[in-house]
């Protein structure tokens, strides 16, 4: 409190009659101070500077071969530089593209590894102008052939508990004449090799419709219609469901950048923990929302796609009729409850989602820093208290052998029709408004590519995207019936350039 009065006390001009007592509320209540901002400057374009920067040309250099690589430095798509580096979160979210996680790696592509025997996993050194690097490699489709790129931002001595050590330091083979991009890089492997932790193996569908993409030509002339579930009548119809409101949820991935943005917003909503590299290895990532990478086309220069998934929260859930203690049932709105209490950790319901969306508690990851940093009985306890405010209180805190997934924010669902029957003047029940209710991930998702709402009301957001020819359920034809649907990729190729939309790599 004192560091926060003594910051302000310099920011603010003192006057003969100045009471700082008053400044001080006055800031508190408004939240920033009056004319703090920085002025604004009128910059113009130096066309003589600019002319002359690139009318000077270095010396021809060779071109890219094995034997003259070229070194990319790039700031990290989740540590940046490395200011973040001690933030466990941004650790354990996999990397958009490589999924790699509490790890960055040299990135090479594939024939470019294969034409120096290097494989994944491969420790490699990367020398240039008498600096060197050790570091793990990792084949990756789109990178420039004979370019390797490197994330910065890792391999920090002084980070921090979560972030001292992890990864290797970039800023080794970094020198102010060549901050971004060097020439002239030579290739070693070192014959040792390095684990990495990633949450996706494969990049292909293998045949399978999961990310649907369509041209502008056919999204105005459709192609034959892709398999999905049976009529209602046929196979398995849903349950009739008797609830003032039914839930639902649509994924434009027309809009998804793969950013991970909604992960992390799922993660601090609904107090899921981190599980550090060894247990991500292990496939045990506890992340409610997964982004899915796919690559499609050639393999040197592929399209990349990407597919948030969480709980499809299934009409015809599978994962109810195999629970035997009837701990995730389907409540009267349409959602998959999970009652943490019953749960005894059979495993059977994850066995039985065809879409991999639950999560097992094989520790208890809440209660483990404290275990780790060997504290004393009093800073242990008040390191403690210190963690409960970290923690949304709205939110059950998951023990061990407990299975959890994503709930559609429940807690935000019930404050919204606990608020509507306020406003409604206590009524039993009162129709939520749409867009009253939002969920985490999509209050944070910046291109706005989620949307919930009430599929039973005809007039909601949700329910006119979901009226749209192109909207189709991930999997359908497995008769899940899934309340979370998609919207397809839409793409605009060159007419010159064949390529077919549902080619993979």
């Amino acid at each position: 409190y004192e560091i926060v009065r003594k910051a302000f006390k310099g920011k603010i001009a003192e006057s003969s009659d100045f009471d700082f007592e008053e400044a001080w509320r006055t800031f508190l209540h408004d939240g920033f101070v009056a004319d703090s901002a920085p002025k604004t400057v009128d910059a113009k374009l130096a066309d003589d500077a600019v002319a002359k920067a690139i009318s000077v040309r270095p010396e021809a250099v060779a071109p890219l071969s094995k034997d003259n690589l070229e070194l990319v430095l790039h700031g990290d798509a989740k540590v940046l530089d490395g200011r973040y580096a001690n933030n466990g979160w941004l650790q354990e979210v996999p990397d958009p593209i490589t999924k790699l996680t509490w790890d960055n790696a040299a990135l090479l592509s594939p024939q470019t590894a294969q034409a120096l025997g290097v494989e994944t996993g491969d420790l490699i050194r990367l020398e240039i102008k008498g600096r060197s690097l050790e570091i793990v490699a990792l084949a990756a489709p789109g990178q420039a052939d004979f370019s390797i790129a490197v994330a910065l931002g890792y391999g920090r001595p002084s980070a921090g508990r979560v972030g001292r050590g992890v990864g290797f330091n970039a800023y080794a083979v970094r020198t102010s004449d060549a901050p971004d991009i060097a020439i002239g890089v030579k290739l070693t492997k070192t014959g040792g090799t390095y684990p990495l932790s990633s949450t996706q193996h494969h990049f292909t569908m293998e045949g399978r419709d999961l990310v649907r993409e369509l041209t502008l030509a056919e999204l105005t002339h459709p192609p034959a219609q892709h398999p999905e579930a049976p009529p209602a009548g046929e196979i398995l119809a849903a349950p009739k469901l008797e609830g003032e409101h039914q839930w639902g949820m649509t994924i434009d991935l027309n809009t998804c950048v793969g950013c991970n943005v909604c992960s992390i917003a799922c993660q601090s909503e609904n107090n899921i923990p981190i599980v550090g590299k060894g247990e991500v290895a292990r496939g045990r990532e506890m992340h409610w929302i997964r982004i899915d990478r796919y690559f499609a086309g050639d393999r040197d220069d592929p399209r990349l796609v990407h597919q948030p998934v969480a709980c499809m929260q299934c009409e015809n859930a599978p994962c109810e009729v195999v629970c035997p203690v009837n701990a995730t049932v389907h409540d009267e709105e349409g959602l998959n409850v999970q009652v943490y209490s019953r749960c005894i950790g059979t495993r059977y319901c994850l066995d039985n989602c065809p879409y991999k969306v639950r999560r097992f508690n094989f520790f208890d990851f809440n209660e483990r820093p404290l275990d780790q940093l060997r504290l004393g009985p009093l800073a242990a306890k008040g390191m403690a208290e210190t963690l409960k405010m970290q923690k949304n209180p709205d939110v059950t805190v998951r023990m061990r052998v407990v299975m959890e997934k994503c709930t559609y924010c429940v807690q935000r669902i019930e404050r919204g029709k606990i608020g509507a029957r306020v406003a409604a003047g206590d009524a039993a029940q009162a129709k939520v408004p749409d867009g009253t209710i939002v969920p985490a991930c999509a209050q944070a998702c910046p291109a706005q590519a989620i949307v919930f709402g009430d599929v039973s009301d005809p007039a909601s957001r949700v329910s006119r995207l979901k009226a749209q020819t192109r909207d189709y359920a991930l999997l359908g034809e497995l008769n899940t019936r899934p309340r979370t649907t998609y919207l397809p990729r839409l793409r605009n190729p060159n007419p010159k350039m064949p390529a077919s939309a549902g080619e993979q790599a």
